[in-house]
């Protein structure tokens, strides 16, 4: 029987992901300057797959293009804070609760938790924390919404990136990640859902306060006019 080749991923695809890589694990900085023809050396490629990797990470909010500063990292305030993690509080916990509901099953995410306290560095517990979360949400039963939550995934990976540099809360999140698996595991639905927002909203309170400020009161006023 012969065996299938592994296929090779392309060279634009694996600049991207190596790229990608650097930026969510802190080896690339926000604001920092992103040259063609550095990043092709250092991955022995023509210019061409790096700047077509460059565009798509553009396109998923990682890095900013500009016709005079050139490609840049994307930096990290408030307002950007404030806009990922709004639409997390919105689609997270309700993604989490429908996969409990459902049934589905919760492997990945126990799996993920594991190598998460078994790290050996903070880019690989960050890898794992950000697969945690995935394994939450995707199996809820709705593609899109899945889908939805994937497009803010990076962005709120470099948010996080940049807070835990500032002031690392590993062993906290890691006993709410516990928290709220343990819930979900359960078949509790809302107690997890409630365990996950309070988990979001409690990190980017203690890293952005202005941003969790402007979120909260959103939410009141949604709550109000309900």
């Amino acid at each position: 029987m012969t065996s299938v080749p592994t296929p090779i991923p392309s060279r634009t695809q694996y600049v991207q992901e190596e790229i990608k890589r650097r930026i969510l694990t802190g080896q690339l900085t926000p604001g920092q300057a992103l040259v063609e023809t550095e990043l092709a050396a250092q991955f022995g490629v023509s210019k061409t797959p790096v700047r077509e990797a460059l565009k798509t990470l553009a396109g998923t909010g990682l890095v900013v293009m500009n016709q005079y500063k050139g490609v840049t990292v994307r930096m990290v305030d408030a307002d950007m804070a404030r806009e990922v993690y709004d639409v997390r509080l919105l689609l997270e916990p309700e993604a989490l609760k429908r996969a409990v509901r459902r049934g589905a099953s919760l492997d990945a995410a126990r799996a993920a938790l594991t190598r998460a306290d078994a790290a050996g560095d903070t880019a690989e517990r960050s890898l794992a924390n950000r697969e945690f979360h995935r394994a939450l949400y995707l199996p809820c039963g709705n593609p899109l919404l899945g889908r939805m939550l994937d497009e803010v995934r990076d962005q709120a990976a470099l948010v996080s990136a940049v807070a835990w540099a500032a002031s690392p809360s590993w062993d906290r999140e890691a006993g709410e990640h516990r928290e709220i698996l343990r819930l979900a595991l359960e078949g509790d639905a809302d107690g997890a859902a409630r365990a996950l927002h309070a988990h979001i909203a409690s990190f980017v309170q203690r890293a952005f306060p202005g941003a969790h400020e402007e979120i909260q009161a959103e939410h009141q006023d949604e709550e109000g006019q309900e």
